[in-house]
């Protein structure tokens, strides 16, 4: 009697396949609220550091997948991430200052949006640094529509490290760089050489390299 061996089928596992990743795609991290198949728990590098940082979100930047924040909110213990585009002023100045602490924003002196004559700071007093994470345009929309941010005395970045972003996402100004490589070097000019940026920056580049992986992976092969 012949024997019949059934074959595999290709096309079941390859349907297979798509169906498990379909469903990682959909069931989210607790921890870092990103798909499964996008989980950055295991690329968070606990970094310490003494300055508070508060990071204003523009809510498209949430749903992006490119996007560094989560990486760097689970990377600092004082770092609170506040989703919004338009803030009420008294919710907006609840938020921007702490006592004992001074309060500066992380934005370039551009003409659309001049710095304020610098103020008076506590010498060695503990800094709360704003971040806005936007489009550069969204991000210059947000400073100009809350006059409380704008008069918030700048840090800026005079030469920005070169960026490992653009492997992952445009930019429209060549000294543009992510959010996450925007503060750690904040971090460094307020801190010195006490803030160690390696590990993170590190891990940031690892993410940017799962990200393009993905993106290949995405890519309609032609």
């Amino acid at each position: 009697m012949d024997r019949c061996h059934a074959r595999p089928d290709r096309r079941q596992d390859s349907l297979a396949s798509l169906r498990l990743e379909a469903t990682l795609a959909r069931v989210a991290c607790a921890r870092c609220l990103r798909p499964q198949v996008a989980c950055l728990c295991v690329l968070a590098k606990a970094t310490a550091h003494r300055t508070e940082v508060l990071v204003l979100q523009h809510p498209q930047e949430q749903r992006q997948a490119k996007n560094s924040v989560a990486l760097l909110r689970l990377s600092l213990a004082h770092c609170e991430v506040v989703v919004g585009e338009r803030f009420e002023p008294g919710a907006l100045a609840a938020l921007l200052r702490r006592p004992g602490r001074d309060t500066r924003l992380l934005y370039p002196d551009v003409p659309m949006a001049p710095a304020p004559p610098a103020a008076g700071t506590t010498s060695g007093a503990p800094v709360r640094l704003v971040v806005i994470d936007a489009t550069w345009r969204k991000s210059l929309r947000m400073l100009l529509e809350h006059p409380a941010l704008a008069a918030l005395p700048r840090l800026s970045l005079d030469a920005p490290a070169p960026t490992r972003y653009r492997a992952i996402r445009a930019a429209r100004r060549a000294n543009q760089v992510s959010t996450l490589e925007a503060t750690v070097q904040a971090l460094a000019t307020l801190e010195g050489p006490a803030f160690d940026a390696a590990p993170l920056l590190d891990a940031f580049g690892l993410f940017v390299a799962g990200v393009a992986a993905r993106q290949r992976h995405q890519a309609p092969s032609v």
